[in-house]
Parts: C-alpha cells; sequence; structure tokens
C-alpha cells in the first residue's frame, strides 16, 4: 500500500503575482508520520515538475520543518515530482491534498485528480486533506454522480481564517468553507482559529489548517492500524 501526496501547481496569487504554492509544513508532518510507519509516500502535482513552495512557510520555528528544509535530497525531490496525470491509482491506498493557498486554484477542477480519488475510494482506500486542500474534493462524485463531500462531516480553512490572514482575502476566488457547504457538507471547525482540529466520516480524513496536518497523518495510521 501506497500513499500519494498531491501539491498544486500555482505558485502566484493570479493577477497580483504575490508567491504561493503549499504549505511546506502540511507536506511535511504528513510525510514524516508516514514515512515513521515505513509506509511509502509518493508526491506529485497536476503537470508534474517543480512544486511551487509558499515563501511564508519556510519561515518556519518548528523543528520538524527545519530538519526537512535542511535535508538537500527532500527538497530537491520537489524540483521534479511526476506529473499527477501520469500516474496510475491502483497501487495507492490513501490520497492527501495539501493546503497551501495555491491550491484553490488548480485543484477543484482538475478531472485526473477526481477520477484518482474516486478510483481509490471505490477500492476502500482513505482520502485526507487539509486546509485548502479539501478544496480538492468539491467537484468529486461518487459512482451513482452525487457529489463526493454531500452529507460528509469535513473540515478545511475556515472563512474566519481566511479573513484573518488580511493580505490576500480579497484574492481569493472562493471561500472553501462556503462552497463545501453549498455542496451539501456538514463543515466543523474550532472556534478559536488557527488551533488543530481534525474531522473523520467514514474513509475520509480532513484537518482544518496548518496545525492540523500531522493530526491528519496521525489518525490516518491509527485507522490503517485497526484494519
Amino acid at each position: 500500500m501506497r500513499a500519494l501526496v498531491v501539491c498544486t501547481g500555482v505558485e502566484v496569487f493570479p493577477g497580483k503575482g504575490t508567491r504561493t504554492g503549499i504549505w511546506l509544513g502540511e507536506l511535511i508532518h504528513f510525510f514524516d508520520v508516514l514515512t515513521e510507519k515505513r509506509i511509502p509516500v509518493d508526491i506529485t502535482k497536476p503537470g508534474g515538475g517543480v512544486v511551487p513552495v509558499d515563501p511564508k512557510s519556510q519561515d518556519s520555528k518548528d523543528e520538524i520543518v527545519k530538519r526537512y528544509i535542511g535535508n538537500e535530497a527532500f527538497m530537491d525531490a520537489l524540483n521534479r515530482v511526476p506529473a499527477l496525470e501520469s500516474i496510475d491509482p491502483e497501487p495507492y491506498g490513501v490520497v492527501y491534498l495539501v493546503g497551501g493557498h495555491g491550491a484553490i486554484w488548480d485543484l477543484p477542477g482538475n478531472e485526473p485528480l477526481q477520477k484518482f480519488i474516486e478510483a481509490v475510494y471505490q477500492a476502500n482506500g482513505t482520502i485526507t486533506a487539509v486546509g485548502h486542500g479539501v478544496a480538492g474534493l468539491l467537484n468529486v462524485r461518487n459512482a451513482d454522480g452525487s457529489w463526493f463531500v454531500k452529507d460528509r462531516y469535513l473540515t478545511g480553512f475556515s472563512n474566519m481564517e481566511e479573513k484573518l490572514v488580511s493580505f490576500v482575502s480579497e484574492e481569493v476566488p472562493f471561500y472553501v468553507e462556503d462552497k463545501l457547504i453549498e455542496k451539501g457538507a456538514h463543515f466543523t471547525k474550532t472556534v478559536i482559529p488557527f488551533t488543530e482540529h481534525i474531522e473523520m466520516d467514514e474513509r475520509l480524513i480532513t484537518g482544518q489548517n496548518p496545525n492540523s496536518a500531522r493530526k491528519v497523518a496521525q489518525k490516518l495510521i491509527e485507522e490503517l492500524w485497526e484494519k
């Protein structure tokens, strides 16, 4: 069983030019927990190539994040990831959608990603996502054509958290919380923004924000070990 980590390929805010990409800690904490358990993890993005990293996410006091930033082989691998479109879902039992603002532009409308998620889930796999990465679930459909998120309990980057990030709140095309609710999801969140919160609904595990990424991975491991 392998895990596929899906990253955004968007490196700047359209119309603004400010750099964005993945939030590095959301990738690192998930990767760290799974590799500690010797679960093979592959990283991809639409189109392949370089994974863009939000510069703000590299200025971290998190010791685990700093350790990976100092790992030349790990960081170099992010410069040449395979294209999502070229990957066969068959070996994968887990999909993880990394957050960071870039994800809200290219993940929701990506048909290969939608088909990949459906294939893994239908094969009894687990779908995980955190922060803005949860937006990648918005247009996924079940085998019967219904929305994947409809009637499911999940979380993601909240409206309040988006508003508190004032430098981008007016630049985003939509708020993740609003769109999920529009699609019929039961959205949950913490009272205090940017604190750890995860939600689980059958084989769907989501985290609200960067501080929730490690908990998503730990919950995934807990579920895999119980099966």
